[in-house]
Formats: structure tokens, sequence, C-alpha cells
């Protein structure tokens, strides 16, 4: 089992309105103070939509999103490197299942952290989930690891 340190990855939620071009306005943003988005999750409603973002500088955005005022909220989550997808997403979501632990978000990591999968996970209990994947041997990932 890998210990991880370094700090606990950020998750932005941010709050749009449901138009063409408001998620594009918030990447260019991004990319302009050489900020990357690592994580994107997206859910939608008529009129509105809350975006979802790691990246790969959480302070540089917390400045940014207040000088240009965006309504936004942020949230600790676990990222769980994946060795082999298709028999290590099984064997995580039976452990968190065994623990009792609830997923609230889910959703994969765009970039490939040492060359494998990655999957960010906003759960009920994160310190429990931290422990039994851990105990499971899975690498969960700091921000240092994602912002390399």
């Amino acid at each position: 089992m890998e210990k991880t340190s370094g700090p606990r990855v950020k998750q932005f939620s941010v709050f749009l309105h449901n138009r063409v071009g408001a998620l594009l306005e918030i990447v260019k943003l991004l990319n302009a103070n050489d900020v990357h988005v690592l994580a994107l999750n997206s859910q939608d409603s008529t009129d509105s939509a809350i975006v979802r973002i790691i990246a790969s500088d959480p302070e540089a955005v917390e400045s940014l999103f207040d000088l240009h005022e965006i309504a936004y909220s942020i949230s600790e989550i676990l990222v769980v490197e994946m060795k082999e997808v298709a028999t290590d997403l099984k064997r995580m979501l039976q452990g968190l299942l065994m623990a009792e632990v609830n997923i609230l978000v889910c959703y994969p990591i765009l970039i490939r952290p040492h060359g494998r999968s990655a999957m960010a996970l906003h759960l009920d209990d994160q310190d429990c989930a931290w422990s039994v994947l851990s105990g499971e041997g899975f690498r969960i990932l700091s921000q240092t690891d994602l912002s390399r």
C-alpha cells in the first residue's frame, strides 16, 4: 500500500446559467491564468448547471473566482488511482459498500497521473473511505500528485 502525502484534492462547484458558452468562459479564464482543468463534471437543469472542477492550482482558482465574482463552493474529495479499471472499479465500490460509505458524486480524471486511470469521489464520509480504500491497497492521490 502506498501512503499518499500532500494536500487533499479540492473540488470547485460552480453555478452557471444554462447557456451556450458559459462553461467555455470558465475554462478560458482558468487557462489564461495558467490553470488547467484536470477533471470536470456537469449537472444541468432547465435554467442552470452546477459544474464541478478539479484544477491544477486551487489557490489560483479561488482568487480568480473571487475576483470575477463567480459563485462557487469548495469540497475536499478523494481521487483514487486504479491500475486495472475493470477489476479495481468493482473492488473499490465493494469496499465502499462494506464500509457503508455513500457516493454523492463521481467522475473520471481527465489526466492520467502515473499513467493510470483515476476516479474523483465526493463521499458522505471522506475519512472512512480514505481508511478503507487505503487498506484495500488503493493509492489515494493528493493535489500534488495531480498538479505535477
